[in-house]
């Protein structure tokens, strides 16, 4: 590798990983025992950088394109670019590469001793890049099942993850995750619904758009009217259920994993706050909500008053 390449190898890696501190939930806090934070930062890591190709999202000057072997010509070429991502992946779990076995971008390899460590399988990560692979094919969704579905490919699996790096995955478990995951995905699609209709992508599902008279033309103006508005209460209402639904998981685990799950949940629920303290316009840009509502929904959900 020339010096050139290993510049290239180290800024994507940063680059991604610094993204952690944007989310609406916290990825790998300090309390957490070191080898979780490893772990749960290799597996963010991972989901960051595939949801940054899907988006088109990735930094500027191709490194990423390099890192993978696609060529600088191609390197817009999001399915092409999920393609060898997913062959990159494959090297993680069978070591098939053509040189030294090893995958060739960082942050796959970063993941090569927690898939290890954890006896993670391939299957959650390769719902994560259908998922992306699903966005380049698929820009409406017509009914709420279909949008459910979806988040079982680009959501629940990382609460798999969550739960696999901390070993304690149970089918109960798992069925509380992916109600809290498919909660986050759905508060995050309310969040950007102005920033995805600029992909043309609107993750409101149709039949719903119907029933309350709104058209796609409403989530291009600079402020929501009140259908628009009704609209996403009526959504966000759907997800508070789902994390209510998915909220026991935090209390049949115990120290500081519960404090963790607890932060997810609170999370979302905080979102929810803020985008219906905005009376649930969420056009001009994603409501926020600040660190102090965040730490009181955590002791609400902690204290298992809701």
């Amino acid at each position: 590798m020339t010096v050139t390449d290993t510049a290239h190898a180290v800024d994507p890696e940063r680059g991604t990983l610094a993204k952690a501190a944007d989310e609406n939930f916290p990825v790998a806090p300090f309390f957490l025992p070191r080898a979780w934070r490893t772990d749960l930062m290799a597996v963010y890591g991972f989901a960051r950088l595939v949801d940054d190709i899907g988006d088109g999202d990735l930094a500027p000057g191709g490194a990423d394109a390099r890192l993978l072997g696609v060529p600088d010509d191609r390197a817009d070429d999001r399915l092409l670019m999920l393609d060898a991502f997913e062959a990159d992946l494959r090297r993680v779990f069978d070591g098939s590469d053509g040189s030294d076995g090893s995958p060739r971008h960082p942050l796959l390899r970063r993941l090569v001793p927690t898939v290890r460590r954890r006896a993670l399988t391939p299957e959650p990560f390769l719902g994560l890049i259908a998922a992306n692979r699903q966005d380049q094919l698929v820009a409406r969704y017509e009914t709420y099942d279909d949008l459910l579905a979806y988040c079982e490919l680009s959501a629940n699996p990382v609460g798999r993850l969550v739960l696999a790096v901390t070993g304690t995955s149970t089918p109960e478990r798992i069925r509380r995750s992916d109600e809290i995951c498919t909660a986050l995905q759905i508060v995050e699609h309310l969040q950007d619904v102005a920033e995805d209709l600029g992909r043309d992508r609107i993750y409101l599902p149709a039949e719903d758009m119907k029933r309350f008279h709104v058209q796609e033309t409403d989530l291009a103006a600079p402020s929501a009217n009140a259908s628009v508005r009704a609209l996403i209460a009526y959504e966000a209402a759907r997800a508070r259920d789902l994390l209510n639904e998915g909220a026991p998981l935090v209390g049949s685990v115990h120290g500081r994993l519960r404090l963790l799950l607890a932060g997810f949940v609170a999370g979302g629920r905080a979102a929810l706050n803020a985008i219906a303290a905005a009376d649930h316009d969420v056009l001009p840009g994603p409501p926020k909500s600040g660190k102090v509502h965040l730490l009181r929904e955590a002791g609400v959900v902690l204290r298992g008053e809701g």
